[in-house]
């Protein structure tokens, strides 16, 4: 059973850094197909970023030059880095899994089979 654990979140002033981590258990592939998604209080989950099972990466244009998505393997651990954090980055951060691997982009939440809980990002100004 594939599970995910996100931690790392926490409160914040405005050009602050955080960096989330997601924990895979139970996945059959060592380089599964991986995101980073957000929600906002009353607004829909919005993709942030994403990796592909070659490591390829991309981010959503709002958080580009400020975020990054990498992954420790050795760890099974995926990762955020998030500088110059702004308060319109408050969110509940979520990591999610596709079940199988891809060479390429996905960005709806149906796209991705397995999440995480969700850890909650505050940025204050």
């Amino acid at each position: 059973q594939v599970q995910l654990a996100e931690s790392g979140g926490g409160s914040v002033q405005s050009g602050g850094s955080l960096r989330l981590s997601c924990s895979v258990s139970g996945y059959a592939y060592s380089s599964p197909c991986m995101a980073w998604f957000r929600q906002a209080p009353g607004k829909e989950r919005e993709w942030v970023a994403a990796m592909d099972s070659d490591d390829d990466t991309r981010t959503a244009d709002s958080v580009k030059g400020r975020f990054t998505i990498s992954r420790d393997s050795s760890k099974n651990t995926l990762y955020l880095q998030m500088i110059g954090l702004k308060p319109e980055d408050t969110a509940m951060y979520y990591c999610a899994a596709k079940k199988s691997m891809c060479f390429g982009f996905f960005f709806r939440e149906t796209n991705y089979d397995y999440w995480g809980q969700g850890t909650q990002v505050t940025v204050s100004s």
